[in-house]
């Protein structure tokens, strides 16, 4: 072979780790009363990081699903086909009980687990999570009709994937999906013109249309249409309980920017069987808490998107050498990287500690209720916006070769901003903070008791804390209040997430946010950390162990 053939200089391949290897994730884990899983998130962990599932997430992204209308004798079967590389993933995430665990296994610590879990795993790969995600959220919604609940939530929280067309109460397992968002409406499910008609036996017989479900491949689906009531909450199953399909047209899959190994489809239906949860014309309450977990998903999602492309920038620049030197070891590589660190770990340790919140409000704890929603609504808006911001910069670091494809930096950037888009693009998040602030005060209190808690700690802390107090005093106009709204949750997110840096992660890590992200001594883009921080400190606690 000619010498000009010779390969050096190129970082080897990065297999044989584990995502769950981060000071951050497993510190939370054991801060916040999760410690009894910590065995289970480093397996789990293990297995992201393997040769195997690594080539799974690279295969189910590169053979995206396809739509099969009918069969080859002309009947509808409204049927999608995946590659095996998606089923493995997929029985791996509900083998683990990121799907619906802590709902089965009520125990301190449990959602906490469960989010750890979701975030080591996603790192492997992002699309499959919807599914698996979409499913967590549906059982407390379901609750709302403790009837259905009853038949439904111990499938949901089956450890046992059962992919195929079969009657749900038929299965081992099921996976749940949501069909809410209509061409005409948007976010503005209120808009939606798809009707429900009662049938008389309970039922009620759905006919209009979906512009975008996810996952129409799900077993059963909570989905909004109108009745005499108003916008209802109604469960419909893909396989009507005598075998036959129900009335669910899916029209086309969607060709998406990314998130392309999970099928999302427009879907007509034509008088589809449902059946109702919740109170009649009270359906966008009843979802409600089903858009809060995948929102707690979309933050999880974002910093593990974040923890991967970081992983991906420290290895390959510990391994490339250029003008004589690693480029790790350059300093303007180096603060960079480190950026891109505090980034990371900023975002992990905020939706850990929402998650943490979700236990406790879930044990009854007002308080923690109480701060979780208003956290989640400004976490939601501004750990999804770093994410493509974050995305860039760590694919940068690579060169031309983070550019293509086989590196797999394209398919991170590309699934960064559908974190920010699902459930509530930025503004809805931003007008969702102002929501909460005027219609739950209590929420507030709970926010400032938390940011509290590293009162004194650090100058720069505490001048944020009282900025954030003025800005928030200008809110009493309605109209001003909305041209201020994403400026009041990007400040209540980065003092949150400095009050808990302060407390809970190594000096350098908490000098460095707070320094750049509070203090004021920060550029407009990731490695312009100011002169003195110690690069060092925060490389060595970001780097895998083994990471030269």
């Amino acid at each position: 072979m000619s010498a000009t053939h010779d390969v050096f200089n190129q970082a080897p391949p990065l297999t044989g780790f584990s995502t769950a290897d981060e000071p951050a994730l497993l510190e939370a884990l054991r801060r916040d009363g999760g410690g009894w899983g910590e065995a289970e998130v480093r397996e789990l962990g293990a297995r992201a990081g393997s040769e195997e599932v690594r080539e799974w997430a690279r295969t189910a992204e590169a053979s995206p699903p396809v739509l099969r209308t009918h069969d080859r004798y002309g009947h509808r079967i409204d049927e999608v086909e995946f590659h095996p590389a998606w089923h493995q993933l997929m029985a791996a995430a509900v083998g683990s009980g990121q799907h619906a665990a802590p709902w089965a296994e009520a125990r301190p610590g449990a959602h906490l687990v469960r989010t750890a879990k979701f975030y080591a795993w996603a790192q492997a790969e992002a699309g499959h999570g919807c599914p698996v995600s979409m499913t967590y959220a549906a059982v407390p919604a379901l609750r709302a009709q403790p009837e259905l609940a009853a038949v439904y939530e111990p499938l949901l929280a089956s450890r046992t994937y059962d992919f195929g067309l079969r009657p749900p109460l038929g299965k081992r397992g099921l996976i749940a999906g949501m069909s809410m968002t209509e061409k005409q409406g948007g976010s503005d499910v209120r808009a939606n013109t798809t009707r429900a008609v009662p049938t008389g036996d309970g039922s009620y017989a759905v006919t209009g249309h979906k512009w975008f479900t996810s996952a129409p491949m799900s077993d059963v689906f909570l989905m909004l249409a109108q009745t005499e009531e108003g916008l209802t909450c109604f469960l419909m199953p893909r396989v009507l309980p005598d075998g036959t399909r129900n009335a669910m047209r899916l029209q086309r899959l969607k060709d998406k920017l990314g998130n392309r190994s999970n099928a999302s489809a427009e879907i007509e239906y034509e008088q589809a069987l449902a059946w109702p949860v919740g109170e009649p014309g009270r359906g966008v309450r009843t979802i409600v808490e089903m858009v809060n977990m995948t929102r707690l998903d979309c933050v999880t999602g974002s910093a593990a998107g974040m923890r991967a492309g970081l992983r991906e920038a420290l290895h390959h620049t510990a391994h490339r050498r250029a003008f004589g030197a690693e480029l790790i070891d350059q300093p303007l590589m180096r603060n960079v990287l480190a950026d891109l660190a505090v980034e990371s770990e900023a975002a992990t340790t905020l939706a850990l500690r929402l998650a943490a919140a979700l236990d406790r409000s879930e044990a009854g704890d007002a308080r923690e209720g109480a701060l979780r929603r208003l956290a989640l609504a400004a976490g939601k808006y501004w750990v999804c916006k770093r994410g493509s911001a974050h995305a860039a910069e760590a694919l940068e670091c690579l060169g031309g070769n983070g550019y293509v494809e086989e590196s797999g930096m394209p398919r991170l950037y590309r699934e960064a901003p559908l974190l920010s888009i699902w459930e509530g693009s930025g503004n809805v998040a931003a007008l969702d903070v102002l929501r909460a602030l005027t219609r739950e005060p209590d929420s507030l209190d709970a926010y400032f008791a938390e940011v509290g808690l590293a009162a004194g700690a650090d100058a720069r802390l505490d001048a944020a804390v009282a900025r954030l107090r003025t800005l928030l005093g200008e809110l009493s106009d309605p109209h001003r209040a909305q041209l201020l709204a994403r400026r009041v949750a990007e400040q209540l997110t980065l003092v949150l997430q400095g009050s808990l840096l302060v407390r809970h992660s190594t000096p350098a890590v908490a000098d460095a946010f707070c320094a750049s992200r509070l203090g004021g001594e920060w550029g407009n883009a990731f490695g312009t950390l100011p002169t003195g921080t110690d690069l060092g400190q925060i490389l060595e606690r970001a780097r895998l162990k083994d990471t030269p």
